[in-house]
């Protein structure tokens, strides 16, 4: 039986979508499939509008329960930094999973992590360490990206870009302006691929 992967990720602008989306086609190469998920919202949507925020996707499903990742057998975890952690929008929905964390729900299920930072520093790799206790207090199996199918990408100097062993990463500038690039996501797929590839092998 093919496993169930799960895409789940809060993007304020679009720069963590944009990568949830290439996960999903690197998942799609590998025969596979995900269902993407958005955290939700605590900002209220006068902050938002101020903050200029664009609306969010209507067509995917808005996560407020933990239960409702208990199914799956891999979940990739999308996070825009927040001074190298979690922003608010993500804590929030582990605050919530005491449950899950007290049955033990999500033992043994596996997990991978892409970012979105402002800057070159802003938390590539910081932020998906700080994930860590988190997905180890739930006993996560954690599947890093690495190198092997990504080098030539990740030591591409000769672009300013995101991502590290730990995930696929893109930088959106201090002011948001910046997409992400075709290097980014083409890291993005290649881990989306892999990632299923190395579920799929415990669920063959």
């Amino acid at each position: 039986m093919a496993p169930k992967i799960a895409i789940v990720y809060y993007s304020m602008y679009g720069h963590i979508k944009q990568l949830a989306d290439a996960e999903l086609k690197g998942i799609k190469e590998a025969g596979g499939d995900a269902e993407l998920f958005q955290v939700a919202e605590t900002l209220s949507d006068d902050v938002l509008a101020k903050m200029h925020a664009p609306p969010k996707p209507t067509d995917i499903t808005v996560l407020n329960d933990p239960a409702q990742l208990e199914s799956f057998d891999g979940i990739l975890f999308g996070i825009p930094t927040r001074y190298g952690n979690f922003p608010a929008q993500i804590k929030t929905f582990w605050d919530k999973s005491g449950k899950q964390w007290q049955s033990g729900s999500f033992w043994g299920k596996y997990a991978g992590l892409f970012i979105s930072t402002g800057t070159v520093g802003g938390g590539q790799e910081t932020t998906a360490i700080s994930s860590m206790s988190t997905l180890v207090h739930h006993g996560f199996i954690y599947v890093p990206l690495g190198y092997k199918n990504t080098f030539a990408d990740l030591a591409n100097l000769d672009e300013v870009h995101g991502g590290s062993p730990w995930g696929a990463g893109t930088l959106s500038a201090g002011d948001g302006s910046r997409q992400p690039s075709a290097l980014e996501l083409r890291v993005a797929t290649a881990q989306g691929k892999a990632f299923y590839e190395t579920v799929a092998k415990a669920h063959p």
